[in-house]
């Protein structure tokens, strides 16, 4: 393997990496800490939908995580983008704490079908509209992110990706995805801080779409055994991940030890 450059950002997923919820995992605040005061850009990068951004630091900051709003990267940051990048008028399949992140959004006779992770939208007659809109007027569907499921307080919860899905299916047609894994969500990201992804890794609890879209971007990825984690996840993506650790304090152990030396 080529020797890689010396390592300059480090991309952190939120939810399930460094809480659950209303529960940090246990020492993230103080491996923040330490993390912060090596030579490395630290930025946070996330499919969260379920709340808006503020909502989100707000809930970050409950927890003692001294983050800055400019930190965070979301996918429904990027997804506002390119819904005023193209003009469109989306149908929005979000929670209503996330609806503020498109405030001045115009959504009437709506002509594209976004959709996040809803859990109160998904229903039959909400559902069969957005299919109407993709299959008969050829609106076209914007996938926030696909993951398969999440972790919540109460275990594992069907994420949007099978929604997403669903309407592939009936429409047959396909989804445009806008966050976790395309590659051009991380690259966005490690544009503004001026590295490349040969200088940059990625920490989370998704083996897909955390670790394996930013490999496939050209990063290291480092999966942690908390909040969506499995037994055996490691083995899902190719190349497998640079290094799994137990928790997130322990990979910033790892980087500080192995990669900013």
């Amino acid at each position: 393997m080529a020797a890689r450059k010396a390592v300059k950002a480090v991309l952190i997923d939120l939810s399930g990496t460094l809480h659950v919820e209303d529960a940090a995992v246990p020492g993230a605040q103080g491996a923040l800490e330490r993390l912060r005061q090596a030579s490395v850009a630290v930025r946070f990068v996330t499919n969260t939908t379920k709340e808006s951004k503020r909502k989100l630091l707000e809930r970050l900051r409950r927890l003692d995580f001294h983050i800055q709003d400019g930190e965070i990267f979301s996918s429904l940051s990027a997804a506002r983008q390119l819904v005023e990048e193209q003009r469109l008028r989306p149908m929005l399949l979000l929670e209503e704490e996330a609806m503020e992140d498109f405030q001045g959004i115009d959504t009437s006779e709506p002509n594209a079908v976004l959709i996040g992770l809803a859990p109160d939208r998904f229903n039959y007659e909400t559902l069969n509209t957005a299919f109407r809109l993709v299959l008969q007027h050829g609106a076209p569907l914007l996938a926030v992110h696909r993951a398969r499921y999440y972790r919540r307080a109460d275990g594992l919860a069907l994420g949007p990706g099978a929604f997403v899905a669903a309407l592939e299916y009936a429409t047959q047609s396909s989804s445009t995805l806008v966050g976790k894994p395309h590659p051009a969500f991380y690259c966005q990201v490690l544009s503004e801080l001026g590295c490349s992804p040969s200088e940059a890794v990625m920490v989370g609890d998704d083996v897909r779409d955390d670790v394996g879209g930013a490999q496939s971007a050209g990063m290291l990825g480092i999966l942690v055994r908390t909040g969506k984690y499995r037994a055996g996840d490691e083995q899902l993506v190719h190349p497998v991940p640079h290094v799994t650790c137990d928790s997130f304090p322990d990979a910033v152990d790892h980087i500080l030890k192995q990669l900013l030396q």
